[in-house]
């Protein structure tokens, strides 16, 4: 059994510096890999346990159903997956495809570690190597003599790609296709469907993707010693149908001054604090927007609503 961590994770510096300038937009944002401490990690692995959100099952089960075929169509190579999670959904690949090395990239070093040791046990053959990165913005996998002279095959699951504006979307897709050096990718998209289900799906009942979103301002306090009060901070999931996407915020519940590594931010009464968004992508759009980073759309696999789907892309030169 093989496990190596890359550590690559921002410096602390670099939150700082993403707190100054997301502060500084209209609406305040932050980008969404800003949530996934550890905590974080394990809060929305219980998101996706809840019965309002059903993109994980319906994922998992489609790549089950569909692992034999997206093998044969991907063919022989290392599987790269951007952003593993709790490493869920990749098992029906490594199943079929039997890769002589996985590599998984995620924000939380803590996941990273977690996973790999619980995949590495199921499938002792295969090399697990973790990268703790900001996936979206990597230039290029690092030096490896695991990576030396393979062919890279990318899986990007669970309509992550939603969490980047379109234009953000195209450059991360565009970047992706760089890392992968001429290798496929398999990627997860959700589509738009009725904004009641859809929103529900980002605020469930049991206010777990709640506390996942005001973790983030526990975070900041305990790593930037900042001193947001997390009680003053409602949290809410709306669909925004001119955008196709679900927008979720922390509000600001009062007019309050918040201090952040020595500077001073004041929120009015309702202002929000974006914490991440959720493009869905018809098929039309999804297609259009492969185009414009260097990808085609060659196969497609999708559950019976046609509310969720897999997408096989290949450069398209």
């Amino acid at each position: 059994m093989s496990i190596e961590l890359i550590d690559l994770h921002p410096a602390p510096a670099d939150l700082k510096q993403l707190v100054q300038s997301g502060f500084k937009c209209q609406p305040r944002q932050l980008p969404a890999w800003v949530l996934y401490d550890a905590k974080g990690s394990r809060l929305f692995a219980q998101i996706c346990e809840q019965p309002e959100y059903g993109l994980t099952r319906t994922e998992i089960k489609l790549l089950e159903e569909n692992a034999p075929a997206i093998a044969k169509a991907v063919g022989d190579g290392v599987i790269v997956e951007f952003g593993i999670g709790n490493a869920h959904k990749v098992s029906p690949l490594l199943n079929a495809i039997q890769p002589s090395t996985f590599v998984a990239l995620d924000i939380s070093q803590a996941a990273l570690r977690d996973s790999l040791t619980r995949l590495a046990s199921t499938y002792p053959m295969v090399s697990m190597l973790g990268i703790c990165c900001d996936h979206s913005s990597m230039q290029a996998l690092p030096p490896h003599p695991r990576l030396e002279g393979v062919r890279c095959i990318g899986f990007f699951p669970g309509s992550s790609l939603g969490n980047f504006t379109p234009k953000e979307a195209v450059a991360v897709l565009r970047r992706f296709r760089k890392l992968l050096g001429g290798g496929p990718l398999l990627l997860g998209l959700d589509q738009p469907r009725d904004p009641i289900q859809l929103e529900a799906a980002y605020n469930d009942a049991a206010g777990i993707s709640a506390a996942f979103a005001r973790n983030l301002l526990h975070r900041l306090n305990r790593e930037l010693e900042a001193d947001f009060r997390p009680d003053q901070f409602s949290y809410r999931a709306r669909w925004q149908e001119e955008f196709h996407r679900i927008e979720m915020a922390l509000v600001s519940r009062c007019s309050q001054t918040i201090v952040i590594d020595n500077s001073t931010w004041s929120f009015s009464a309702g202002e929000p604090l974006i914490t991440e968004y959720s493009v869905k992508y018809n098929p039309q759009e999804a297609a259009r927007l492969a185009e414009k980073a260097g990808w085609r759309i060659n196969q497609r696999w999708h559950d019976s609503a046609d509310s969720l789907s897999l997408n096989l892309l290949e450069p398209s030169d």
